[in-house]
């Protein structure tokens, strides 16, 4: 499996998506096609695979951003504000992990991804790992925002509306950047996404978000 998934992060580096061909990572694979189909279910499901290197830099990323999160809710936007700046820098890759047609599978797919290349994970605390390996972006979101609820933060019968509502300030930001129906820098396209993240959060508590 590594050496399709080296193949397909080769021609995504030097040539782009639209350059991959089942013929072309067999040939860089140095396997023939028809092996390709022992691992995956076709091209589309091997790119997702290729795709999560990418989320190595945000991975990595966390444990500086999370430094100064003193409770939940600071946990919450921190790990936000880190998703968002590497999504944002790649609307084309983050989209394709999250939110095209492997990504209700993601849970089986991460593990087995983190099984072949176990060092992209990084050391991650046992607080985050339920986030990191969820099945998909809505319950990744969701085990994030049970601990608001466990410090009476927010209340668990809004937990599904407020992460419903926040999930769809996300995808449409980073729609509108992969679509190039947006000019914003990548700090004002975060800072927007996080405002009206907040704005949710507030119109459900009493809480007062920096």
């Amino acid at each position: 499996m590594s050496y399709f998934i080296e193949a397909v992060n080769q021609i995504i580096e030097n040539e782009g998506f639209e350059a991959i061909t089942i013929r072309k990572v067999s040939d860089i694979a140095g396997y023939n096609s028809a092996t390709l189909y022992n691992y995956f279910e076709n091209l589309d499901h091997l790119v997702f695979f290729a795709s999560m290197k990418y989320l190595r830099e945000y991975v990595l990323s966390l444990p500086h951003y999370l430094k100064d999160a003193k409770t939940p809710i600071d946990k919450y936007f921190s790990i936000w504000k880190c998703f968002c700046y590497h999504s944002f820098k790649k609307p084309k890759i983050y989209y394709t992990i999250f939110f095209d047609k492997f990504s209700n599978s993601l849970n089986d797919d991460i593990k087995e991804y983190y099984s072949i290349f176990p060092e992209e994970l990084g050391h991650q605390s046992d607080d985050l790992l339920p986030m990191l390996l969820g099945q998909n972006i809505y319950d990744r979101n969701r085990s994030i925002l049970k601990s608001c609820i466990s410090e009476f933060l927010i209340k668990e019968e809004d937990l599904e509306e407020i992460n419903e509502m926040n999930l769809l300030i996300y995808n449409g930001m980073l729609s509108r950047i992969l679509n190039g129906q947006v000019d914003y820098s990548t700090e004002e396209a975060v800072n927007r996404t996080l405002s009206y993240m907040k704005q949710t959060i507030k119109s459900y508590t009493n809480l007062k978000i920096k």
